[in-house]
C-alpha cells in the first residue's frame, strides 16, 4: 500500500505541475482539431484529388470518354463514403437508446432519435461503428491508388505549367495522406471502442478491395488509373 500511496503523491503532484496542465491542454486542443478535420476530410480529398486526376489521366492522350470514365471513379469513391458513413448512422440509431447522462443510469423514452435526443441536451449511445476509422483508411488508399500514374508522367511530354500543377498536387496529396495517417493513429489511441474502430477500418478497407482488386479490372467499370492499364496490358 505504501507504494501506491508514493504513485498517487506523484500523479497529483505531477497533474498540478504547470506544464502538465499546459501538456494537458495541448492534447485536447489536438482531439479538437482531428475531430474537425475528420468530419471534413472526404471535401479535402475530392478538393485536391480532382484536378490531379483531371490532369494526369488526360497527359496520356487518352479520349474524352476515357478522361470520363475514369472521372466516375470519383462518383463511385463518394457514393461508397456516403452510403457506408448513412449505414453506420442508421445503426447507431436503431441499437442506441436516449440516457440523461453520460453515465447511462436513466433511459429518456420519449426521444427515439439521435437528433431529438442530442437537441434536447441528452446523450445518445448505440453502436457507434467509427465513420472516422472509415474514412481514413478509406481515403488514404484511394489517394493512393489515384496518384500512381505520377510516375509514368516522367515519361510523358508536358508543357511546364500543367507539369508544375502536378507536381504541386502530388505533394499536396501526400501531405494530406501524412495527415490522413496520422489523424487515423490519434483516433485509434482516442476516439471510439475498439469494435467500432474495426468495423470502420475493415469497411474502409473492403470499399477499396472491391473497386481497385476486383470491380475495377473489368471492362463496365471506371477503370483503373493509366499506369495500372499498362501493366495490366504488359501482363
Amino acid at each position: 500500500m505504501a507504494a501506491v500511496d508514493v504513485i498517487v503523491d506523484n500523479l497529483v503532484t505531477l497533474r498540478s505541475a504547470p506544464a502538465a496542465r499546459h501538456y494537458l491542454h495541448w492534447i485536447l486542443l489536438l482531439i479538437t482539431i482531428v475531430g474537425y478535420f475528420v468530419k471534413v476530410a472526404w471535401g479535402w480529398t475530392l478538393f485536391l484529388l480532382t484536378p490531379f486526376l483531371l490532369l494526369s489521366n488526360s497527359s496520356f492522350g487518352r479520349s474524352v470518354s476515357f478522361l470520363i470514365q475514369r472521372l466516375l471513379s470519383l462518383v463511385v469513391a463518394t457514393a461508397i463514403w456516403y452510403v457506408c458513413t448513412s449505414t453506420f448512422f442508421y445503426i447507431e440509431g436503431v441499437t442506441g437508446l436516449c440516457f440523461e447522462s453520460r453515465t447511462m443510469g436513466a433511459i429518456n423514452e420519449e426521444f427515439t432519435s439521435i437528433k431529438d435526443c442530442k437537441q434536447a441536451g441528452f446523450h445518445w449511445h448505440g453502436y457507434d461503428i467509427s465513420g472516422h476509422s472509415f474514412i481514413l483508411a478509406y481515403a488514404s488508399l484511394f489517394i493512393m491508388e489515384e496518384t500512381e500514374p505520377m510516375a509514368s508522367l516522367k515519361t510523358v511530354y508536358l508543357s511546364a505549367l500543367p507539369r508544375m500543377i502536378l507536381k504541386l498536387l502530388y505533394v499536396a496529396l501526400h501531405l494530406m495522406l501524412v495527415i490522413w495517417v496520422w489523424m487515423f493513429i490519434c483516433t485509434c489511441v482516442y476516439f471510439h471502442d475498439p469494435s467500432h474502430k474495426l468495423v470502420g477500418t475493415v469497411c474502409g478497407l473492403l470499399g477499396w478491395f472491391l473497386t481497385y482488386r476486383v470491380w475495377y479490372l473489368k471492362p463496365l467499370s471506371p477503370g483503373l488509373p493509366p499506369q495500372h492499364h499498362l501493366k495490366a496490358q504488359e501482363e
